[in-house]
Parts: structure tokens; sequence; C-alpha cells
């Protein structure tokens, strides 16, 4: 940022919780609105300051265009993709120019968000928004990468679930999926942060992504994301996206549907909604409601 561009007050940013469970828990996500985007020094400074996980800046692509450049950053870092920032900002342009399908243009891929406002009190109203991912693709992860995280996480391989094995899964960001073999284990999630900052570094992963099937169609999930600084995300939609591209590329039997409860170990309970299409290496559709935030955290 020049000497000459006045810094931007972080009360301009809104605090959107995405993914909510009704009127509690979700995901907080700061969304900046603005008619070019700020310097990215500038816009790292502000993510940090805010606090959340991400933060989500937003300018429109030429007047009357309806297609906006989006960046992200946590408070550590800039992600090329971050779903509940996407949710909440597909909110937040509900909100400002009404309810529609709004074009994004991300560093590395083209996707769009869908916001529509829910019936409700006009400062905490809901706002239901789906978001149409980046392409995914997934592999078997690595097995030094396995042996890593279950050695971050002081799991061994008899605590995994033999039925979905472990994933490196793509949806705009890089994750690493492992499924437990029980709602225990999954409660049970401890590491230590710079360690495992240094994991995630090492393999180029945005978060890990652990989950225990409860049904074909219901996955409990938790979600460190050590590499943007933050311990845990209470509701990730990248993270959703990745793992159901991962189970339908495994031909896991979703029903063309999973629903994902996260949160709940925290206290933020959050629900995520991924609708799974047929087609390998498509996009998933990830949905939610997301309410605002009266006070800045």
């Amino acid at each position: 940022m020049s000497r000459t561009e006045p810094s931007i007050d972080t009360d301009t940013i809104l605090r959107i919780a995405a993914f909510s469970d009704g009127d509690v828990g979700g995901n907080p996500a700061g969304v900046w609105i603005g008619p070019q985007l700020p310097p990215a020094d500038e816009m790292q400074r502000l993510a940090h300051a805010v606090g959340f996980s991400e933060t989500a800046f937003a300018a429109p692509l030429g007047e009357g265009s309806g297609n906006w450049r989006v960046r992200y950053f946590s408070p550590a870092s800039e992600v090329p993709f971050c779903g509940h920032a996407t949710i909440a900002l597909g909110s937040a342009l509900a909100r400002a120019h009404g309810d529609g399908v709004y074009a994004l243009s991300l560093n590395q891929a083209a996707i769009t968000v869908q916001g529509q406002t829910v019936e409700g009190r006009a400062e905490d109203s809901l706002v239901s928004a789906a978001l149409q991912s980046p392409p995914t693709f997934s592999r078997p992860a690595a097995p030094e990468l396995v042996a890593g995280a279950l050695a971050l996480f002081g799991y061994r391989e008899a605590d995994l679930d033999p039925r979905i094995p472990p994933g490196f899964a793509h949806a705009g960001a890089n994750h690493l999926v492992l499924a437990l073999a029980s709602r225990d284990l999954l409660a049970a999630m401890r590491y230590e942060l710079e360690a495992g900052r240094a994991l995630m570094a090492a393999h180029d992963l945005t978060t890990i992504v652990l989950a225990w099937a409860e049904g074909p169609r219901l996955f409990h999930t938790r979600n460190p994301f050590a590499i943007g600084g933050v311990y845990e995300d209470p509701a990730t939609g990248a993270g959703t996206a990745a793992l159901a591209g991962y189970l339908r590329d495994i031909s896991w039997p979703h029903g063309g549907a999973i629903d994902v409860v996260q949160g709940e170990d925290m206290g933020m309970r959050s629900r995520l909604h991924a609708a799974i299409g047929a087609a390998t290496g498509g996009s998933i559709r990830v949905a939610g409601t997301a309410r605002f935030m009266r006070e800045a955290a």
C-alpha cells in the first residue's frame, strides 16, 4: 500500500456467520465490498485485524457486468478459495443488490454464488446461499502424508474407516480427507498448531477434513486450518466440496447429496448441504444459510 492510500477501517467489513444452524452457529467470515480491490498488503492487514478464519474482498469487474473479482485472506495468508466466505459474500451481495446469481472471478477459477433473502428480522435476517465450487479432482493420499497426519493427531491406522481410504481432494483448494471409525475419535481431535502448519505447508494443504459417516448421506466433520493460523474452522465449504467430490470418485453411495454437521465440538454447530453430480471432475454445489452478526468479533 502506498503512503498516499488511506487505510481502510475494519468497521467497513461485514461480519457474517456462514452455514449457520438457523439463528445460531455458523462460521464467521469478513466481507468487504468496494469499487476496486485494495492492495494485497492492505487486504492481509484487514484480514488479520478482523481475526476470522477468512475475509473475502470483492469488487465489480466493469460497470454492469454482473461479474465480481474476489480474493480471500486468512489472518496469516491468502488462499485461492474459501467456501464459507463465499457463502457470506453471496449473502452480502443479495442484501445489497438483490437476490440472484453472481459470477465470481477468483485467482485460479471462475465460480458462481447464489443468494436469496429469507423472511426474518431486518438486521438479523437469514440469507440462503449456494456456491458452485471450482472443478474437483482427487487421488489416494500419499503414504507419507497419511503417516504424518496420523502422528499429528495421535491416531492409529485402526482408527480409520476402511470404507473411505485417505484421499487427497481438491475443490478450489487442496485438502486431506481422513475418515474416522467413530464419533468419539472425531471428538477427541487434538494437535499442535505449529506442527499442523508445517505438515500442511509441506504437502500444499489448505485444511485437513476429518470425517465420520453417521450414514451414507450424513457426515460429521472437523477441519483443522493450521496453515491459515486457525486451529479449527466451524464450517468449511471448500472442505465439504472436496469431501463430496472424493466420495463421488470412490463410488460412495451418496445418492446425489450429503449433509454435513460441523462445529459441534466447538460449540458452533453448523450445517452444510452438498449436491453431487455424476460427472467426474464436476463442481459441487454447497448450500446453507448465513446470518448477519450485529457485533464485531
